[in-house]
């Protein structure tokens, strides 16, 4: 039954989005703590400061897991099939690997600890792709809006876990110990992967890995309008993103306060982004995914330009307060449609080494385009740079003409299969 025919509760309180959500939780845990709490665990060991910098370039592998993902999808564990196979054999090694990291030591071996931090983020970038990969194939296109949505509210959970619990369990026990916490964390996730049944297989399985790492790239490429779709996936949220990258010395430079910035842009923003994110996925049940894509986009420019109108008022809480409510429910609305549009536009396959190539090409602007923001904010000054960010968005709305009009039927490989029913 499609999901816009049943009750909105019912939908939301579905086996599909509560495992949605669940496996979003196990996807976030292992982030940040080959980041955030390891360079913690590494100062607080007076770890030289360039090398805890250095560490982040463990987090190479969510960039490039597109490279093995054919691997997920050619072959199949002889055990609880190809999805959840893989899932429970990804999840339990990277139990292992956290405690492993645990007990590494940052000052004698501190090389052991970066590649069993290494071992810990190629895990993780790969129980991303086969989750990414389960939720298209166990949602229908109607439900990928919500099921992103949930799917984001538990990894937004899952790094707050490691990062906040985390540090916090840090001040009473050793980061060694903490490491087991968090490894003991992944049970929920090793739970869900063993109760859940394994979706539908699509015909047409790659039969050589050759052919899973070609045909993937061929069928997407082959498809009319692909290039104008890797455009869109590239520039859709990159002027949110360059705003972002700068925000707190931007904070900072208008006089607020680290524990001002804590509170409002940490924890109210975390939660707006929530919020955002679960409302994005409701109306995308009404609306649809391309509709969707359209407003959430004019909403996060919006958005983007109320950085400006803060930098033009100054230091006010209350204005703060409303400009990062704002942009964080506006943000989490339009990472929703974002995650269902690149969804849709996956064959299922194929669906591990597509979805992981066009999240791996989403992540390029974090990277290159945040790069220079310190640089444009010093040569334009604060208000005149969140305006470029502001300006930066009407390209990825206009490439939406084409890929995406607002009165167009759904496109992908999922709209096509189910026109053809």
């Amino acid at each position: 039954m499609s999901a816009l025919k049943e009750p909105l509760l019912a939908v939301l309180v579905s086996r599909r989005m509560i495992v949605a959500a669940l496996m979003g939780f196990s996807c976030g845990l292992p982030l940040l703590l080959t980041l955030g709490v390891l360079q913690a665990w590494m100062t607080e060991e007076g770890v030289d400061l360039a090398w805890v910098g250095m560490i982040t370039l463990v987090q190479s592998p969510y960039s490039w897991k597109f490279l093995w993902s054919p691997v997920l999808d050619r072959f199949a564990p002889p055990f609880l099939g190809r999805r959840r196979g893989w899932l429970m054999i990804v999840q339990v090694a990277l139990m292992a690997a956290i405690i492993l990291l645990g007990f590494s030591d940052p000052v004698r071996h501190p090389v052991w600890m970066a590649a069993a931090a290494m071992l810990v983020a190629f895990l993780s970038a790969t129980q991303d792709a086969v989750v990414d990969a389960y939720r298209r194939e166990d949602l229908c296109d109607a439900e990928l809006g919500l099921g992103s949505s949930l799917y984001v509210y538990g990894y937004r959970i899952g790094m707050w876990a490691a990062a906040g619990g985390g540090l916090i369990l840090a001040d009473s026990m050793p980061f060694s110990r903490v490491y087991l916490v968090m490894a003991a964390g992944m049970v929920p996730g090793v739970l869900t992967t063993w109760l859940a049944p394994e979706p539908a297989a699509a015909a047409g399985r790659p039969e050589t890995l050759r052919a899973a790492a070609w045909q993937p790239l061929a069928d997407f490429f082959r498809r009319d309008g692909a290039v104008w779709i890797m455009a869109f996936i590239l520039l859709y949220k990159i002027g949110d993103t360059m705003a972002a990258a700068i925000s707190t010395p931007f904070y900072l430079a208008l006089g607020y306060s680290k524990s001002e910035i804590g509170a409002v842009v940490k924890l109210l923003g975390a939660w707006a982004t929530i919020a955002g994110g679960v409302a994005g996925g409701i109306l995308m049940l009404k609306t649809g995914i391309h509709r969707s894509l359209w407003v959430f986009g004019a909403l996060q420019a919006v958005s983007t330009a109320g950085f400006a109108v803060l930098a033009r008022i100054g230091y006010s809480l209350p204005a703060l307060s409303a400009v990062i409510g704002f942009e964080s429910i506006t943000g989490g609305m339009g990472t929703s449609a974002f995650a269902a549009f690149m969804a849709s536009q996956t064959n299922r396959k194929f669906t591990a080494t597509q979805y992981a190539l066009l999240t791996s090409v989403m992540g390029l602007p974090r990277v290159l385009a945040s790069a220079p923001t310190g640089f444009a904010a010093t040569l334009m000054g604060w208000e005149g740079f969140f305006i470029f960010c502001t300006l930066a968005a009407a390209p990825g709305l206009l490439i939406l003409l084409r890929i995406a009009p607002w009165r167009g039927a759904p496109s992908g490989p999922g709209a096509a299969e189910a026109r053809r029913r």
